[in-house]
């Protein structure tokens, strides 16, 4: 079966832009030519590629051709600055908020000396970052998945150290005997997908607090935690100077959680994406622990 690569660059426009006629005005034509070729591409595959709803979103059946779509926009632009044209090349990368705070900064670094390529970031949680390759939107991910998402190949990158830390006058305000009262404490949590407080609160048998502090920013979540908004789970970088300057007490009764992550990307010949995936490994250095001597 082969496909328009027209037709599959149509695809991931709507994906991109949200409507037929986003898709239209970026690709220079007109809304019935969208219309048009999404029909042509659905009756190539035998199946509704794309939902008409607002934004327009892709079935799971159009999943593999957006990402084949992005596959070959990588591979054409690629080869046209091969012949010295002036493609810029776009690398759609998913990283967890508290990666990119931390080790995955020098990334950016990296990439910033190649002037012919745009970084793409979406930020997600580790936990569902795997969901976006699968649907095309990146050409690689952080993740803790380390089974190969289909099409993609993976490798451990090492692990993230998180340490459960509050307050100490709100550890004192909640102490019970030798413990604290997990029950009752303040809980903050980056948003709804943070888990990590969740695992912890389990191994002393009770559920979640009555209140519950969300703080979606890896920096914002530091100082909540400093201002005794409530208990979470800090990075070791953000938790050695609080604990230096006494801002902040680890929580007794509780260890540290490693959050094991890993690098999927397309298994595909593409330089620049060798060289994204070369940057990334020489950053995650640091989340390995050092060798024994």
């Amino acid at each position: 079966m082969r496909f328009d690569p027209a037709q599959l660059e149509t695809l991931v426009a709507i994906t991109e832009e949200g409507t037929f006629e986003a898709a239209a005005h970026r690709l220079h034509v007109t809304a019935s030519a969208v219309s048009q070729r999404v029909r042509a591409l659905e009756r190539a595959a035998g199946q509704v590629l794309v939902r008409r709803t607002t934004p327009a979103s892709v079935t799971p059946a159009g999943e593999p051709l957006v990402r084949l779509g992005r596959q070959l926009r990588l591979l054409a632009a690629e080869a046209a600055l091969s012949l010295g044209g002036d493609e810029i090349v776009d690398l759609a990368v998913a990283v967890n908020a508290d990666s990119l705070a931390t080790w995955f900064r020098p990334v950016l670094a990296a990439v910033a000396r190649r002037p012919g390529t745009a970084l793409r970031l979406h930020v997600e949680d580790q936990a569902y970052s795997d969901d976006l390759l699968r649907r095309g939107e990146v050409l690689a991910a952080v993740t803790d998945e380390p089974h190969p998402v289909q099409g993609c190949v993976v490798e451990r990158l090492g692990g993230i150290r998180y340490t459960p830390a509050a307050a100490p006058w709100l550890v004192e305000r909640h102490r019970r005997g030798r413990g604290i009262d997990w029950a009752a404490m303040p809980l903050v949590v980056y948003d709804e997908k943070d888990h990590l407080q969740d695992a912890l609160l389990a191994t002393h048998d009770v559920g979640r607090p009555p209140v519950v502090h969300r703080v979606p920013s890896t920096a914002d979540f530091h100082e909540a935690i400093r201002a005794g908004l409530g208990w979470g789970m800090l990075l070791d970088p953000q938790l050695a100077d609080s604990v230096a300057a006494e801002e902040v007490v680890r929580l007794p009764g509780a260890r540290p959680v490693v959050v094991p992550l890993f690098w999927q990307r397309w298994r595909l010949d593409s330089p620049e994406l060798a060289a994204l995936t070369d940057d990334v490994r020489r950053a995650a250095r640091v989340l390995r622990p050092p060798r024994s001597p």
